[in-house]
């Protein structure tokens, strides 16, 4: 941008001189109307990060910036696939992570600070019969116009106050790829290996499946052992569960306890960070 700026303004010896001023108006018009990267990354609230720049070593994959998740599409206020939290929430993952990073394991964060506005999203599309595209996968066994009324979604959500994340555990080094469209849905339900491999260890069912099966304690062997790591993990940390989702955890000391915020996700300034999925 600079460099158009120079480029744009660098001083004319063969124009008249009202010619000259009139182009330069028009450009510097232009230019003012081009898109501003440094401004795409619009200031948190005071005592708000991005995760990345408290721990970049803590794996992303936001999935309400992009198209795979249970509504089938990008949900309004994410601007870009960022976790943001308060910064209290972030040391406190920074903790868990420097503990699974001695077994070769990390953490993997699917959803983080959540608009107001993308919880407005969420009733108004559990509310339209018309669309149902990734029920196969999300929701296989559930009225979507039941998803509040059975707890899997607040029309308050404690992710709007910024303490509040989803997550799960991967094996270190692990990068998520986006998932082939040409790929029929796979019920969140099936086992290991059979559903979207999303690149957790086995919990019993995949992100976000909206069943039974997504309770903490539904769910024997290897998959009940994960979840209770992972809850003592997160316990031990500071943050509460959620009986109903395994991957659902709270700050118990959150630095904001009323309403929630509306900010939009935006890039971060240290990233290029875009829906990709």
């Amino acid at each position: 941008m600079a460099r158009l700026r120079r480029y744009l303004y660098r001083p004319s010896t063969w124009l008249p001189a009202a010619l000259d001023m009139l182009i330069r108006g028009w450009l510097a018009l232009i230019v003012m109307m081009l898109p501003a990267p440094a401004l795409a990354s619009a200031a948190l609230p005071q005592g708000f990060v991005y995760l990345r720049d408290v721990d970049p070593t803590i794996v992303q994959d936001i999935r309400y910036a992009g198209s795979h998740n249970f509504v089938g599409r990008p949900i309004k206020g994410y601007l870009a696939a960022e976790c943001i939290l308060t910064m209290s929430a972030a040391k406190a993952l920074e903790a868990v992570q420097k503990k699974l990073a001695g077994q070769k394991l990390s953490l993997i964060v699917w959803d983080c600070y959540r608009p107001k506005r993308a919880v407005g999203d969420f009733l108004q599309w559990s509310r339209d019969p018309a669309h149902s595209e990734m029920k196969a996968e999300f929701y296989p066994r559930t009225d979507k116009q039941r998803l509040f009324a059975l707890g899997y979604l607040a029309k308050r959500s404690a992710h709007s106050r910024g303490s509040t994340v989803d997550l799960g555990i991967v094996p270190a080094g692990f990068s998520p790829a986006p998932p082939d469209p040409s790929r029929p849905l796979k019920a969140c339900t099936a086992p290991k290996g059979e559903r979207f491999e999303d690149g957790a260890i086995d919990f019993g069912t995949g992100y976000d499946c909206l069943d039974p099966l997504g309770s903490t304690s539904n769910a024997t062997g290897t998959a009940l052992r994960n979840r209770q790591t992972l809850k003592s993990d997160m316990v031990a940390a500071g943050f509460r569960p959620y009986a109903r989702e395994w991957w659902h955890f709270e700050l118990v000391n959150e630095p904001f306890t009323r309403d929630g915020f509306d900010f939009e996700i935006a890039p971060a300034p240290s990233s290029n960070a875009m829906p990709t999925r």
